[in-house]
């Protein structure tokens, strides 16, 4: 089959004939339709990111498929079925802390680096192996919209992080660096998840006006200046109550300053959680003051993607029109046009502008 493989950190892609894979038990075979390039990807292929990820590897995170066929553990996927491929892949021999590794991707620690020499190879290919409940059926969807859903990948991101803190209807959330691909999407998943306000903050004062056009007073938007005391007091006053949840998207270039001044605005009992990359290239750790964090009763939660049963119910957040996909500005590539697919990407990063690989047809 056809793949876009990165033989070494810092080369371009290649495009060549690799072997097809085979799906052994407990793994489903895909072909790959729709995948989302993610804006940083450059950075990744690079090395600049330092991610353990072992070249020659097929890059690239999920995907939307049609499953070629499934192992003999599966009792309801049959070949045909549309699905999503999720690309976090957890250990089966540890139920209470599996290692995970993102497929073709990342991983977490030696048994995600370990898992993901199994399950080495990502989306950027004509097929895939994905294990068996890592395959979620979507239903029908029309073709023409499979490049728009292959957005679900960035989605999902927020979604865990608001499931992790228990996000309610009502409630109010601050998202700290909503101005980037995750974080304006952290947005839009609050919204349908019921928040009655949330309070988007970033320095990119187009984007923010963007967001307010899209979907209405239930955003509010706060301009960053970079003083941690005039930004915290205007993110208050902006949110005009009690911040419930803080969810930080801050890319690994954001300072923790900034990072910690969001944190600080939520109430007492309220919840942070932490998904950004603040940090990851060094510099200043987060050093939240304990007896704030004490005293307030405040938790604190990091959490790295998003449980199994978030797969599913995205989906059906979509259907239920609660996050509306006519938001999605989508750009295809063919896979032989990876290269330019990951340049494409870099340079437009911006809110629900997605690019996309689509291995059997631009």
């Amino acid at each position: 089959m056809k793949a876009a493989v990165l033989e070494r950190f810092g080369a371009p892609l290649t495009f060549d004939e690799v072997p097809e894979p085979v799906a052994g038990g407990g793994e489903v075979l895909v072909d790959v339709l729709a995948t989302c390039v993610l804006p940083y990807a450059a950075e990744v292929f690079s090395g600049a990111r330092r991610y353990p990820l072992e070249p020659p590897v097929v890059p690239g995170v999920g995907g939307i498929g049609r499953v070629v066929t499934a192992g003999p553990d599966a009792t309801r996927l049959a070949p045909g079925d549309l699905v999503w491929c999720d690309s976090t892949v957890r250990s089966r021999d540890d139920a209470r802390t599996p290692d995970i590794t993102l497929q073709g991707w990342s991983s977490r620690g030696p048994g995600g680096l370990a898992l993901s020499r199994h399950f080495h190879h990502g989306s950027f290919a004509e097929r895939m192996v994905v294990p068996t409940e890592n395959a979620v059926p979507l239903g029908e969807v029309d073709e023409g919209l499979l490049p728009a859903w292959s957005a679900i990948a960035v989605h999902l991101v927020p979604y865990g992080g608001l499931l992790a803190v228990d996000l309610r209807a009502g409630e109010t959330v601050l998202v700290s660096g909503a101005t980037g691909n995750f974080g304006s999407s952290a947005v839009a998943v609050a919204l349908a998840m019921g928040a009655a306000t949330v309070v988007a903050t970033g320095r990119n004062r187009a984007v923010l006006a963007d967001l307010t056009h899209r979907f209405g007073n239930r955003v509010r938007t706060m301009a960053l200046t970079g003083d941690a005391d005039t930004d915290g007091a205007a993110m208050r006053t902006t949110a005009d109550r009690p911040i419930d949840v803080v969810l930080d998207l801050l890319p690994p270039a954001a300072g923790a300053a900034t990072a910690r001044t969001a944190a600080m605005t939520v109430r007492e009992y309220g919840r942070v959680v932490l998904m950004g990359g603040v940090g990851m290239l060094g510099g200043e750790d987060l050093a939240l003051p304990y007896p704030w964090l004490m005293r307030n009763s405040v938790t604190v939660r990091g959490q790295w993607m998003y449980p199994r049963t978030a797969n599913g119910r995205m989906p059906e957040l979509v259907r239920a029109g609660l996050l509306d996909l006519a938001h999605e500005e989508v750009t295809t590539f063919g896979l032989d046009r990876a290269n330019e697919a990951v340049a494409h990407a870099a340079k437009h990063g911006g809110p629900f502008t997605r690019t996309v690989l689509t291995p059997h047809g631009e």
